[in-house]
């Protein structure tokens, strides 16, 4: 899977396995591709780069109810998005545990379009409110090339697909982007993903401070802080890895 788009693991600081960290990916795409070969594999030297951490990325809760398919996962070192499944690997002595969060969840990937770089990321703050409650630092990821490896139908807000869909998620839980890309022997049409590069690039650490009790104030002081390393590090490597100049984040 490494090879086939291929993916690679980007490093741009040192990550201290004496702590524990809050790792927010993004985008989401269509496959989530990059953090599961990245964070569920050896497959880019993930504690070669970081050595002294595990990482665990969330999935929804929903996957671990189906037989056989919920082992695999676990396997491979998946855990459900709940508060308490995130809050016992933050809560373990000694640090050494990454936590790794697709902020932008289900409804980002209907968003996922080549050339797109819209990140949901301005009302979530979930994820900063249980790494300050357990005083872990957070860190910001950008997998340059995500949105790339599928094509989907248009479906801007206002039109009925993106209304059909935004309910559909809402009931289930899950989204339902209509996507397509190459087929096995041909590459005009299938539901194989293109095999273009994702570069997952990892940035670096924003220093948390453990309070169980965050204010409406801090969150909001947090989130910003993250919003701009985020941002911070789209601008300083989207040169290098195709994106345009003119190009920024676009953040809902």
């Amino acid at each position: 899977m490494r090879d086939y788009f291929p993916i690679k693991l980007v490093k741009t600081a040192d990550l201290d396995p004496r702590k524990n960290y809050v790792l927010g990916f993004h985008p989401h795409g269509i496959l989530v591709a990059g953090a599961f070969t990245n964070f569920c594999t050896e497959a880019t030297g993930f504690s070669k780069l970081f050595p002294g951490l595990r990482s665990n990325l969330l999935m929804l809760p929903l996957w671990f109810r189906a037989p056989f398919f919920r082992d695999y996962i676990m396997c491979a070192g998946l855990v459900p998005s709940d508060k308490e499944s995130a809050s016992y690997l933050l809560r373990q002595k000694g640090g050494g545990n990454a936590v790794v969060i697709a902020v932008g969840g289900a409804p980002e990937a209907l968003d996922a379009h080549p050339g797109d770089y819209t990140v949901h990321l301005a009302n979530k703050k979930g994820f900063i409110k249980l790494a300050i409650e357990h005083g872990a630092d957070l860190v910001p990821i950008y997998s340059f090339g995500e949105n790339e490896v599928f094509d989907q139908v248009e479906n801007p807000r206002g039109t009925w697909l993106r209304y059909i869909q935004e309910r559909l998620q809402s009931i289930m839980g899950i989204s339902l982007p209509l996507f397509h890309a190459r087929g096995v022997f041909q590459y005009s049409f299938g539901l194989m993903p293109y095999r273009k590069p994702i570069n997952t690039v990892v940035g670096r650490p924003i220093p948390v401070e453990k309070n169980m009790k965050p204010t409406p104030e801090e969150l909001d002081v947090f989130h910003q802080r993250y919003m701009d390393e985020l941002t911070r590090l789209f601008e300083e490597h989207k040169g290098n890895y195709g994106v345009p100049e003119d190009a920024h984040l676009l953040f809902q």
